[in-house]
């Protein structure tokens, strides 16, 4: 019994962080879609999050004399904000201005992003005076996961639920006023009819293509914070393509979590459980890999749930994927 328990506190702590970036992700992804946009370049985003504020922390950390704990936080920060915003705008102009084909210009962006990361990420230190091979910042990595100062005193319960740098709290506090937003505030019901019917909307007055833009980029920059507390605060390092398929799970669980940010949370959690439950069971090399499918699997199951069930508010946007011609109106 003693055994059972200690596993079980060794892998909730694990399942929280890695549940984190696909918590990002997945509320990113949740405030694109309302808006009618399906974004499969969630993966490249973030990437490009995670490279830009590796790029800041190493490039602040290995210039100053002395480390400012601020400027260290504030720099990666704003970097993949600004990181994960470029590759927002570049996917709202091909797709609202231009009408793009938002399945391709997606792909098409996981591929740039995921490519500019490890262009980046394999040259940048090799230019650099230092000598290194790699991107590391281990003290900005102690930096982000500075913890609250009574967690060590709380036994158990701070080991599970205060163990953690800020990202982590970060990411739930953004989760919850997303679902605030969309579901009680006059803009988060602009928003929701932009993404179900955008012509009845552009009559009553809202402006599609903005809400559309400012949606789009909010998620975009969202899921950017995911790369950068996977690669800055749980990884401590760049490494070029150690994402593996996160990017794809955060879409995957916006299905799961049916388009709402509030139950995104603790589904994020699940999957950060299930994405990580091989390492804690004695099984095969072979076994491993299925194991590694139960996150999908269990989206399949829940959107066959959700499909058959015909709930509307379990449904995604009606005009989810589709372009709007204001001309056809």
């Amino acid at each position: 019994m003693g055994a059972i328990i200690s596993s079980i506190l060794a892998f909730l702590p694990r399942a929280i962080m890695q549940g984190t970036p696909l918590l990002y992700g997945a509320t990113g992804e949740i405030i694109t879609e309302k808006s009618g946009h399906l974004n499969l370049g969630i993966p490249g985003i973030m990437y490009v999050g995670g490279i830009s504020g590796a790029a800041g922390a190493f490039l602040y950390e290995h210039s100053a004399d002395k480390i400012n704990p601020a400027l260290a936080i504030i720099i990666p920060f704003f970097a993949a904000l600004i990181g994960s915003l470029l590759m927002g705008l570049i996917y709202c102009f091909l797709t609202v201005t231009l009408r793009a084909n938002q399945n391709v210009t997606g792909l098409a962006l996981t591929t740039f992003g995921i490519g500019i990361g490890n262009f980046f990420g394999g040259t940048l230190a090799k230019l650099s005076s230092t000598g290194e091979t790699s991107l590391s910042f281990p003290q900005t990595k102690i930096l982000f996961k500075t913890t609250l100062p009574f967690a060590d005193s709380l036994g158990v319960f701070g080991d599970i639920f205060l163990s953690y740098g800020f990202l982590v709290y970060l990411a739930v506090i953004v989760s919850l006023v997303a679902a605030f937003v969309l579901k009680r505030t006059r803009i988060g019901l602009h928003l929701r009819a932009v993404g179900e019917n955008p012509a009845t909307a552009d009559a009553a007055g809202i402006n599609v293509n903005r809400y559309k833009y400012l949606a789009t980029c909010i998620g975009s920059m969202i899921a950017g914070l995911g790369g950068l507390y996977y690669v800055v605060d749980y990884m401590g390092i760049w490494a070029n393509d150690g994402f593996g398929d996160r990017g794809w799970l955060a879409i995957a669980l916006v299905i799961f979590a049916v388009w709402r940010p509030n139950v995104g949370v603790l589904g994020s959690y699940l999957f950060g459980g299930l994405y990580i439950l091989y390492t804690f069971v004695n099984i095969s090399v072979a076994e491993q890999e299925l194991f590694k499918m139960l996150p999908y699997v269990v989206t399949i199951v829940v959107l066959v749930i959700t499909s058959i069930r015909e709930k509307r508010e379990s449904q995604p946007p009606q005009s989810l994927g589709l372009s709007y011609f204001r001309e056809e109106r």
